[in-house]
């Protein structure tokens, strides 16, 4: 059997764990530089707030409600729903975290207990404990589990946990479950099934396996059609490995100097460095792109691609930061007005043991480095994230009465709430 622990609303749940007062109220999160909708609490659903809404229209098409809008604050969901996954590791004989706000657990070779009252339990500790609300599906597979977690979001009568684990139920549970809505299907494919008469869950599981292999010629959609019959076999996750990580932003506004691209390039290239060192990882090929924005026709278009291998893999911030602004003065074209640049990371290996070329750094060096990186993460986990930086990741930028102000987050956030679990200088102060 497996389950799967999924957030409600994750980003405006972790909002409101320190924003009591906002529950019952329409809340919304933005995407990156303030742009559109990209989370909304139940209440701002019921408002008709779509996902995807510009940011700069809902004064306009909701001038009557009271909406409470934040700008993405990935430091404080990544540190509440981190502590999710700390509850579920104690309390499931195995898991794997799929996404920032979804947990698969695994109950293999799990007979004596009772995996409803095993989950409401699990949704009563961690809302005590995080303060935020969980849905839990368990069934015979992935799948299956995710469609349970369906119901259980959506069905109070279930008490956050929904179980599958009878035919009775599962063919029950497939008849109310839109195509559209299983996983691994998507609007593409659900447009294509509904052209043939295929509306609900049920009416693809029961699609004879021949029709899906002609009809799609694609092992996902085959896999799923698998498991929607009772089948277990979508991989686990645990044993796929990231071949390449990347980190890429659309910029507040356009941007056409080296010297600014090139700040936000290290940012981007720092970034992909922590999360290597997260995962005990190094890479040995940095690449960098940039491109214009495709819906200024009236500019000039430009896009480019390119990578720098590195002669021993590494996950050092200094050198991967070193690296991709090399790279970047080479692909940088004066006289275009910029969008949106990325850093992406691959060859992607175990950080131990590392080869290193006769001809490279010394060890003493290369530990050196490792010695730097390591004090860095420790300073930044303990005061925030960005509290060290290297010096080609901030911004300088002209304040009041000619005095210069020097930052490393040059994204749009003025709606961003505080970091109260991560930052000292964001503590809760009691009055």
């Amino acid at each position: 059997m497996y389950g799967i622990i999924d957030c409600d609303n994750c980003y405006v749940s972790c909002e409101r764990v320190f924003r009591p007062d906002l529950e019952g109220k329409p809340v919304v999160v933005l995407s990156n530089n303030d742009g559109c909708v990209v989370a909304r609490s139940n209440e701002a659903k019921a408002l008709g707030i779509k996902e995807g809404t510009p940011y700069f229209q809902l004064g306009q098409m909701f001038p009557e409600a009271k909406i409470a809008v934040f700008s993405s604050n990935y430091e404080l969901y990544g540190e509440l729903t981190g502590r999710i996954v700390s509850i579920i590791k104690a309390e499931a004989p195995a898991y794997f975290r799929y996404s920032i706000d979804e947990c698969f657990v695994y109950f293999n070779g799990i007979d004596d207990i009772d995996l409803k009252v095993w989950g409401e339990g699990l949704h009563r500790k961690i809302r005590q404990w995080v303060g935020m609300p969980v849905s839990i599906g368990i069934a015979q597979n992935k799948t299956l589990a995710k469609v349970a977690s369906y119901f259980a979001k959506h069905f109070p009568g279930y008490y956050h946990c929904c179980v599958i684990d009878s035919e009775e139920k599962r063919e029950k549970a497939l008849r109310l479950f839109p195509v559209e809505k299983v996983w691994g299907i998507g609007r593409r494919y659900a447009a294509k099934l509904s052209a043939y008469g295929v509306r609900s869950a049920y009416d693809f599981s029961k699609m004879h396996r021949d029709w899906i292999r002609l009809t799609f010629n694609n092992i996902v959609i085959e896999r799923t059609w698998a498991e929607l019959n009772g089948e277990d076999c979508v991989p686990n996750e645990e044993y796929a490995k990231k071949k390449s990580i990347c980190t890429s932003r659309s910029f507040n506004g356009m941007l056409s100097d080296l010297e600014t691209i090139s700040t936000h390039v290290s940012n981007y290239a720092a970034r992909c460095a922590e999360k290597l060192r997260a995962k005990k990882t190094v890479a040995s090929v940095v690449g960098v792109f940039i491109n214009t924005n495709p819906f200024r026709e009236d500019l000039g278009q430009y896009w480019k691609f390119e990578e720098e291998r590195l002669i021993t893999p590494t996950n050092s911030t200094k050198t991967i930061v070193q690296a991709a602004k090399s790279t970047l003065k080479r692909i940088f074209r004066a006289g275009y007005q910029y969008k949106k640049a990325g850093v992406i990371v691959m060859g992607i290996t175990p950080d131990t043991p590392i080869q290193q070329d006769l001809f490279d750094i010394s060890s003493e060096k290369y530990d050196k480095l490792r010695s730097l990186d390591g004090t860095l993460d420790r300073i930044n986990r303990i005061y925030g994230t960005e509290t060290l930086v290297l010096g080609s990741q901030q911004y300088t930028k002209k304040g009041g009465e000619g005095k210069a102000e020097v930052f490393s987050d040059a994204i749009k956030h003025d709606f961003r709430s505080p970091n109260p679990t991560t930052r000292w200088c964001d503590i809760i102060k009691m009055k």
